[in-house]
C-alpha cells in the first residue's frame, strides 16, 4: 500500500519536485532510473537531492502507470527450478547486478509454473531456466505473442527467443576424468531421477569414464539423492560410510558437491587430502568456499548470460540467437592436481 504525507495525502511526483526544487520531468527521470543511458544530464547532487524528497515524502513510482505510458515494467522475471542451488543463486547475483544502474527490478519465480504465470504477468525480458517436453509449445506461443525470452536449454533452436546453451557431457566427461588421475574407486552423487540407462547425460559420462578406464561401476558407489541439500549431505554421508568407502566423489552439480563438501567435514575428512570431491556448474559459490570447489563448467557464464537478458529487456541486441557456452576444468583445492603415482587407493 502506498505511503501518505503527514496531512494524509498519497504524496505525488509534483510534491517531490517542489519539495527538491527541481521540475517534475527531472524527478521522472531520476526514480525511472534512466541516469547514464545517454538523456538529459542530471547531476549527482541533484539527484540524490530528489531521491531524499522522495524518501521523506514516502513517493513510490506508479508503476503501472509507468508501464501503460512507456510499454515498459522496467522488470524482468527469472523463473528458476531450484532458488537454493548455487547456479541459481548465480544467475540471481548477475542479473541483480546488471540491472540495478538500468533500474530495472528482478523478480524471482522459484519452483513454480512459469507458463501459468506468464499467461497473467508481464515483464520486459524473462529467464526460463528448464522447459520441459510439454511445454515448448507454449513456449513458443507466448514469443509469438511478444513475450521477451531467454531460455537455457541444450537442444531448442531460437524461435522468436534466445537460447542459452551449454552442452554439459563433455565437460562432466572432463571432470571424471580430471579424478582418474589419481583414484579408482570413484562415486557418483547425483538426483535419483538422473540415474540408470536411462538417466541424463551427466550421470552417463560418469559410467563411460568408468567403463573406457576399464572399472567396473559399482552400485553402492552410485549415491542417489532426491535433489535437496539434506538428501545430498545424507547420500554422502552413506557413500564416505562405507568399509571400502569412495576416496574421490563426482557430483553432477555444484550444489550437491557442495553438501558432500560439508558431509566429509562433519566425518573428520579433509577434503582435497583424505577424499577429492569435484562438482559441475562454475558457480560463484563453489570458487568462494573454503575449500574451495574443483568443478567444471564455461567460463563468464552468469555475466554474459545477465548482460543478454537485460539488452532484450531494454530492446536492444540483435535478432534471436543461440549463445554457445564451452565448457573448461577449474582445478582448486577439493580436487588437486594428481597423478596415478600418488592414487588415494
Amino acid at each position: 500500500m502506498a505511503k501518505t504525507s503527514s496531512t494524509g495525502v498519497r504524496p505525488t511526483i509534483r510534491m517531490v519536485a517542489e519539495l527538491a526544487g527541481v521540475s517534475t520531468a527531472t524527478v521522472s527521470y531520476v526514480m525511472s532510473g534512466r541516469r547514464g543511458d545517454g538523456g538529459p544530464g542530471v547531476s549527482d547532487p541533484t539527484a540524490e537531492k530528489v531521491k531524499a524528497a522522495a524518501e521523506r515524502l514516502g513517493y513510490r513510482p506508479n508503476q503501472a502507470a509507468r508501464a501503460i505510458r512507456t510499454g515498459r515494467t522496467n522488470t524482468v522475471i527469472l523463473s528458476l527450478t531450484m532458488l537454493s542451488d548455487p547456479w541459481s543463486l548465480s544467475v540471481i547475483e548477475a542479473v541483480q547486478r546488471a540491472a540495478e544502474p538500468l533500474g530495472i527490478t528482478p523478480m524471482i519465480l522459484g519452483d513454480a509454473d512459469w507458463v501459468k504465470v506468464l499467461a497473467t504477468h508481464n515483464a520486459d525480458a524473462v529467464f526460463v531456466d528448464a522447459v520441459r517436453e510439454d511445454q515448448t509449445a507454449a513456449l513458443r506461443k507466448l514469443a509469438g505473442h511478444g513475450t521477451t525470452l531467454v531460455v537455457f536449454n541444450e537442444t531448442l533452436e531460437p524461435e522468436g527467443f534466445d537460447v542459452i546453451r551449454s552442452i554439459a557431457e563433455p565437460g562432466c566427461r572432463m571432470a571424471v576424468e580430471h579424478l582418474l588421475h589419481g583414484h579408482r574407486r570413484i562415486a557418483c552423487l547425483t538426483p535419483a531421477t538422473a540415474a540408470g540407462t536411462s538417466g541424463g547425460s551427466r550421470y552417463r559420462a560418469y559410467s563411460e569414464a568408468l567403463a573406457a578406464a576399464g572399472i567396473d561401476e559399482r552400485e553402492d558407489y552410485v549415491g542417489l539423492f532426491d535433489g535437496t541439500t539434506s538428501g545430498a549431505f545424507a547420500a554422502t554421508t552413506k557413500l564416505l560410510g562405507l568399509p571400502d568407502r569412495p576416496t574421490a566423489i563426482y557430483a553432477t552439480t555444484d550444489f550437491a558437491a557442495v553438501s558432500a563438501i560439508n558431509a566429509a567435514q562433519r566425518l573428520g575428512l579433509a577434503v582435497g587430502q583424505d577424499v577429492d570431491i569435484i562438482g559441475v556448474g562454475n558457480t560463484v559459490e563453489g570458487e568462494r568456499m573454503s575449500p574451495s570447489l574443483s568443478t567444471v563448467g564455461p567460463v563468464d557464464f552468469f555475466d554474459k548470460l545477465a548482460r543478454l537478458l537485460l539488452q532484450r529487456a531494454t530492446g536492444t541486441g540483435d535478432a534471436p540467437t543461440v549463445l554457445d557456452f564451452p565448457w573448461h576444468l577449474f582445478v582448486r583445492e577439493s580436487a588437486p592436481h594428481r597423478s596415478a603415482a600418488t592414487r588415494l587407493n
